[in-house]
């Protein structure tokens, strides 16, 4: 089934439940989201969703999206503003599609995310072709190899990447590892920013790697949420209950431990719990996305389950950056979709989900097994 997304509430619930599924990254939608809905809206461009299972076999998919970060709200603005010209995204779809001989019929997400989800859509909708409405993660992840198409055996390589400045280049590996640090070092060497573009795969790849209806549910999600009458430790169960996740606790920030990470945003976060969950500490481990919770040095949750950050008076996502010496912040713990779980049975999916990618030594242990 197609059907087209155009209506301004729809797209701000979409920027909410993208914000939230996030897990502390993957763009912020009030800043990296709202601006490139808002061109695309001037520009009276729409979004057409397509359901995976709708796409046929033989069709051809890529997904792509942006490494790096812009500093300043003009100087993303301005960034935006020169895609009607020269829009990078594009431009690396246009390479991989000459490495590969074939012309793109769909786009998907990386990952789901208020940059990087929107910035997929809008190329989609500069190309005349739909979005997958499903995304390879089901949530944000640091790393471009932090995907479940890589672990059901699609290749992430040939990479092209492609800058403002003219930068292209093109990473050809059998490294999962090398094409992200790669992509890394030459946006901290050109401007921040980079557009890659990556995963290309037929539509039998697609169906069986994807993690159906993303989109649709974070759109889902954004709207209870603007509906919802609850806020605090009542709003949080209530957002538990529509997600089938599980309350973590509602708490305060008491201490934030800077770590090195080139290209990242590496800290651990104590939270002090407060109401209900006075007395407990909770540490994160952040990695531009937070990758984890300790509760007493033992796991609570585990990357790539989803720990959200909720903001207790609005409900929506906090990125993991707002997260400053006493913010307060209500957490609930998710699991993955099965499709991913199965991903991290392969020896990629699991050496690119492993623990030890953001300095931990434990494995992966499903959310609700840790918690019984």
């Amino acid at each position: 089934m197609r059907r087209e997304l155009a209506e301004q509430a729809d797209l701000e619930a979409l920027l909410i439940g993208l914000g939230i599924f996030g897990t502390g990254g993957g763009g912020d939608p009030k800043g990296w989201g709202r601006s490139v809905f808002d061109a695309d809206s001037e520009a009276g461009r729409t979004y057409e969703l397509v359901d995976p299972e709708d796409v046929p076999d033989n069709a051809t998919i890529v997904s792509g999206g942006y490494l790096g970060s812009v500093a300043e709200d003009t100087a993303l603005n301005r960034l935006i503003g020169s895609w009607e010209s020269n829009f990078e995204l594009e431009r690396a779809i246009r390479i991989l599609e000459r490495e590969r001989g074939c012309k793109t019929d769909f786009l998907v997400p990386f990952e789901l995310g208020g940059g990087n989800t929107p910035v997929v859509m809008s190329c989609a909708a500069r190309l005349g072709i739909p979005t997958i409405d499903g995304d390879g993660v089901g949530r944000a992840a640091p790393e471009t190899h932090m995907c479940s198409f890589l672990g059901h055996g699609i290749s992430l390589t040939p990479m092209p990447l492609v800058g403002g400045d003219g930068t292209e280049l093109i990473v050809r590996s059998g490294d999962i590892f090398l094409a992200d640090a790669v992509g890394r070092c030459v946006a901290s060497l050109h401007g921040g920013l980079l557009a890659n573009a990556h995963y290309g795969m037929r539509g039998a790849d697609l169906k069986r790697s994807v993690i159906p209806g993303s989109i649709t549910r974070a759109l889902e999600l954004g709207r209870f949420i603007r509906g919802c009458g609850q806020r605090g430790e009542t709003g949080l169960d209530a957002v538990c209950e529509a997600l089938g996740a599980s309350a973590v606790m509602h708490a305060r920030v008491s201490r934030i431990t800077p770590r090195e990470g080139i290209g990242f945003y590496v800290v651990d976060v104590r939270l002090a719990g407060l109401g209900r969950d006075t007395g407990r500490t909770v540490d994160l481990v952040i990695m531009n996305e937070v990758m984890c919770a300790k509760e007493s040095g033992e796991p609570v949750c585990v990357f790539p389950d989803l720990l959200l950050l909720l903001n207790p008076e609005t409900l929506e996502g906090v990125m993991t950056p707002e997260l400053t010496l006493h913010t307060e912040v209500l957490v609930a713990a998710l699991p993955c979709h099965n499709t991913l779980r199965a991903a991290l049975n392969s020896e990629d999916g699991a050496r690119a989900f492993s623990p030890k990618r953001y300095g931990e030594q434990f494995a992966y242990v499903p959310v609700e097994e840790l918690s019984r």
